[in-house]
């Protein structure tokens, strides 16, 4: 404000002038600024407590120049004459920084490690010694009425101010030669700053050396307190590059509104604007300034009123969505995720709200009339939610309906990601055990099926009816060592078109239905491209499987069928229910429902289709008591 006062009752100073008091007023702001930010980052790196402090040496130093511009000349001389402290805590700050106080470093280094305090208090000497001297004056340049110059013991003053500088960078360049990462990072990007703030600061000695001569890039001053500050954190401190994102926006605006201002002002009097040409530059600038300033402070609070006013009686925010996301990002499977979902959005709603997760190639779940779902579907470029229900509710609740969509979506992308590199990393297991079940398996069933043989051939002798229970169980034995030889051996595949309905039609006549009901229901033609062998194994092993539980049952019936694809395959029979505790493990080997069955069957149908980069599952939401459903990979039905 006081600014607005000077231009309106000494127009002795030019706009120049006033640009440049202005610069000193915004970077003095921002180095106090920065610093107390970087004083409550302190207590994560300690190092941080003493570049705060050559912040706030910068702001002194520009609040002289400012001071000398409004006339308190001797305060204004004392301030700049303090500037020895400023690379005294940088240099500080760059031990600190590049050592610790552990690990191998120069003697020097540990020197100026433990002896920062005499450091401080030879600077405070040097500074005294030039307010004594005295070590400056102020002198008439150009526009300005005065300006700070160097003189007697103020050369001493700076000499020391450069020669404490020098050394911080030495102690830079030790510890661009040891570190990596992201400390190198940060070293270089001090490097950079400090070629960047040597640049603006050079102008400062001109009228001290002679030179009338306006020092234009000390305009830039405050760029380089925050490159500074921004180029050492952002690879430490996550937290600078949030705010650097949001800030950059704004400072993209000031500059073009400042931009703006300047070229209407040139063509103001071409535009018919008199008056407005006779306004200073330096007042349209500051005008300008204020009003992105006013804007930056009122745009949280105005975003948080017109959300409440379109968007009434909404509770989102972002610690709530945060918390959602973790909570989903939790559950470990389908079911989990499902219902965790269905908890929390009816939490937040205040009524139920049906949850759906539709994998590809499941059929779409029909949508309840008059309640709120939200569907959940898995597309070619990822997972897409859909609402169901929610047109009639405020737009304030559908937009917690969507917002909650959106982050389901994201949350199945992640659980199906983690759940294939989990299934990968079980296949790749199951693969090296196979490799060492394959030959342990070999070598056991030779060892086995010799003496089995001659078990056989001793029983020749026996009652007919004693030798079939024997010649039985010797069978028994012998299908389970196949079964093992299958399930542990390589496992080839020679794909080429099948048949399915051919297929099926010649396994029929090689079981013992026993009165048990035999029907399919495929797509006219439908062929598969899987090796035909294992194909056979697999259907057999599924009906035998079946056949177990249902022969000589009343109404007994085993039916398969396909969808339109070819792709979903399932086999289904009206036998006893599977019991739930058995789901999890039913395709792992040594697992089994019947007498006599060798635990082997599922996981062989399982490493089957594994290997065509299908799938096995057991569906219990079909209609029928038990239902195996064969998924193929795309293109294999046709």
């Amino acid at each position: 404000m006081y600014i607005f006062i000077r231009m309106g009752v000494n127009d002795v100073y030019g706009d120049a002038v006033i640009v440049f008091e202005l610069m000193m007023l915004v970077t003095s702001v921002c180095a106090l600024l920065v610093s107390g930010w970087l004083w409550l980052q302190a207590r994560r790196r300690s190092s941080l407590q003493a570049l705060s402090g050559f912040g706030v040496m910068m702001a002194l130093w520009c609040a002289g120049h400012v001071a000398i511009l409004q006339g308190w000349e001797r305060l204004g001389i004392l301030l700049i004459l303090a500037n020895p402290l400023m690379p005294t805590f940088f240099l500080h700050f760059a031990t600190r920084f590049v050592y610790p106080g552990r690990g191998r470093a120069p003697g020097w280094l540990q020197w100026l490690s433990r002896h920062v305090a005499a450091l401080y208090a030879i600077g405070a000497a040097v500074i005294l010694i030039s307010w004594i001297g005295p070590g400056g004056r102020t002198v008439p340049l150009g526009s300005f009425e005065a300006f700070f110059v160097f003189q007697g013991l103020g050369w001493f003053n700076i000499a020391y101010t450069v020669a404490i500088g020098i050394l911080a960078h030495l102690v830079l360049v030790w510890g661009l030669s040891v570190h990596k990462g992201n400390l190198r990072r940060s070293i270089v990007a001090m490097f950079a700053a400090g070629g960047w703030g040597l640049l603006l600061a050079t102008s400062f000695i001109f009228p001290s050396l002679g030179i009338d001569w306006y020092p234009y890039p000390m305009l830039l001053l405050p760029s380089y307190v925050v490159l500074l500050v921004y180029g050492v954190v952002r690879y430490q401190i996550l937290e600078a590059n949030t705010f650097a994102r949001e800030a950059l926006p704004w400072l993209v605006l000031a500059l073009v509104l400042l931009g703006v201002m300047a070229l209407v002002r040139a063509f103001a009097t071409t535009l018919g604007l008199d008056e407005l040409s006779a306004v200073p530059l330096a007042k349209l600038w500051l005008s300008g300034l204020i009003a992105v300033a006013a804007a930056l402070l009122l745009r949280r609070p105005l975003n948080s009123l017109s959300g409440q006013l379109i968007y009434p009686g909404v509770r989102l925010n972002e610690a709530l969505l945060e918390r959602w996301l973790n909570r989903l990002k939790s559950a470990g499977s389908w079911d989990a995720l499902q219902r965790l979902a269905s908890e929390l959005i009816t939490r937040q709603m205040g009524q139920p709200v049906r949850i759906q997760l539709q994998q590809e190639g499941e059929p779409v779940p029909p949508a309840r009339e008059g309640a709120l779902g939200i569907l959940c579907q898995h597309r070619a470029r990822g997972w897409r939610f859909r609402l169901e229900g929610w047109d009639d509710l405020k737009p304030g609740a559908r937009l917690t309906g969507e917002v909650f969509g959106s982050l389901l979506a994201t949350s199945c992308g992640l659980l199906e990601r983690s759940l294939q590199l989990a299934e990968a990393e079980r296949r790749r297991l199951a693969s090296e055990h196979l490799v060492e079940l394959g030959s342990l398996s070999a070598v056991m069933a030779h060892e086995l099926r010799n003496p089995l043989n001659v078990i056989s051939m001793a029983t020749a002798d026996l009652p007919a009816e004693r030798r079939a229970l024997i010649q039985a169980q010797l069978k028994r034995a012998d299908r389970q060592i196949s079964d093992l030889l299958l399930y542990s051996g390589r496992m080839e595949l020679q794909p080429q078109p099948v048949d399915l309905g051919g297929l099926l039609g010649s396994l029929e006549p090689l079981f013992d239905w026993q009165q048990t009901g035999f029907e399919t229901d495929l797509p006219a033609g439908l062929q598969l491209r899987a090796d035909p062998h294992r194909l056979q194994q697999v259907f057999t092993n599924l009906i035998d499987n079946a056949l177990s539980f249902v022969r000589n049952q009343p109404g007994s019936l085993i039916r398969i069928d396909a969808d339109d694809s070819g792709r979903h395959i399932r086999i289904h029979n009206n036998g006893p229910a599977i019991e739930p505790s058995l789901h999890d493990s039913l395709f792992q080997p040594y697992v089994s429902r019947r007498a006599g069955g060798s635990g082997l069957g599922l996981a062989i149908v399982r490493r089957i289709m594994d290997a065509h980069g299908g799938s096995v599952r057991l569906r219990t939401d079909l209609g029928w008591p038990v239902t195996f459903e064969l998924v193929f990979p795309e293109g294999a039905g046709t």
